[in-house]
């Protein structure tokens, strides 16, 4: 499979579960050599497209291709040249680290010899050299999730799937995690990752396909959906609420849109198009009309926007910020 050819291709792929339609034409394409993030809240399909794609249930309809194999009649092809992590971590927790890995390669039908060879390059990869001979349920949650993802390069796939791979995971070992991945992409894997967190799909993906009901709804660059959310705005809290009428009318004037107030927090804001002038020019006015400004800022549509924009759902990592905030 070389660069040109896409490293996943699913074309109008069907899955009915009695009158719930988990894959209602789902279309995907993902280039080789790259991160394609799937983002979507739950039940909107992302893990039974990757289970689909990974061979492990049969779609009803549409076609798919991974590595250049036909998911439906080259099945063990397909299994040969990916690897898969799951949500939650597969390892034998009376095993050691490095007995867990050797597992792997011999069901992979690796040679002893390589296969340990093989589980110490991956111990030595992931920061678990240490606690190789350890069992792995001594393993926090981050180690653990490492382990599982080591397992799931013990061939050195060309296409790795991620089903939401972070989930649960504190912000350190989800960090840490990232920059795995990381380092498998520059080395030439392919990964398709499915998450609900904005800031993931945000940090990892090259592009973005936002599913929901079983089908892409939108797909493009991080920037490229925010952009769909809606124009940049500008914010600003006046000094006193009794100015808030008159910078209004100022800022409804200069920006040529209306105005959203917040009375309580003294704050305003409306969409701009050029966003530097329309700061500049906006600043000047309201200093000509004597209404005092404490506080300023020109923000970019969010992906969090975006993904309430074209889905009508919060994101789980919005929704977590909001209930540390409560």
């Amino acid at each position: 499979m070389n660069h040109e050819t896409p490293a996943v291709v699913a074309d109008g792929l069907r899955k009915t579960y009695g009158r719930t339609h988990a894959l209602d034409g789902f279309d995907l394409t993902v280039p080789a050599g790259s991160v394609c993030g799937l983002l979507g809240p739950n039940g909107a399909g992302k893990t039974t497209a990757v289970r689909a794609l990974a061979t492990l249930l049969r779609f009803d309809g549409g076609h798919a291709r991974v590595a250049g194999y036909d998911v439906t009649r080259d099945p063990e092809r397909v299994r040969a040249a990916i690897g898969l992590t799951g949500q939650y971590a597969a390892v034998d927790e009376t095993l050691s680290g490095r007995q867990n890995l050797v597992l792997f390669g011999r069901l992979r039908h690796l040679p002893v010899r390589v296969a340990r060879r093989r589980a110490d390059e991956l111990l030595d990869q992931f920061g678990l050299a240490d606690a190789a001979d350890r069992s792995a349920g001594t393993y926090s949650g981050g180690m653990r999730r490492r382990l599982d993802l080591a397992a799931s390069l013990i061939t050195r796939p060309r296409v790795l799937f991620l089903d939401e791979p972070t989930t649960g995971l504190d912000p350190r070992s989800r960090n840490g995690l990232w920059d795995a991945v990381r380092s498998l992409v520059a080395e030439g894997t392919t990964v398709l990752l499915t998450t609900q967190y904005l800031e993931e799909a945000d940090q990892l993906a090259d592009r973005i396909s936002v599913v929901d009901a079983g089908r892409v709804v939108a797909e493009g660059t991080s920037a490229e959906l925010k952009a769909r959310s809606g124009a940049d705005r500008i914010e600003l809290v006046v000094r006193d609420a009794g100015h808030l009428p008159a910078a209004a009318r100022v800022v409804e004037r200069v920006a040529g849109a209306p105005v959203t107030l917040d009375r309580e927090i003294r704050q305003l804001s409306a969409p701009v198009t050029d966003r530097i002038t329309a700061l500049a020019d906006i600043l000047r006015a309201l200093r000509d009309a004597e209404v005092p400004v404490e506080d300023v800022v020109l923000r970019r549509p969010t992906l969090d926007e975006a993904f309430l924009h074209l889905t009508g759902h919060r994101a789980a990592g919005a929704r977590e910020r909001a209930e540390v905030a409560a």
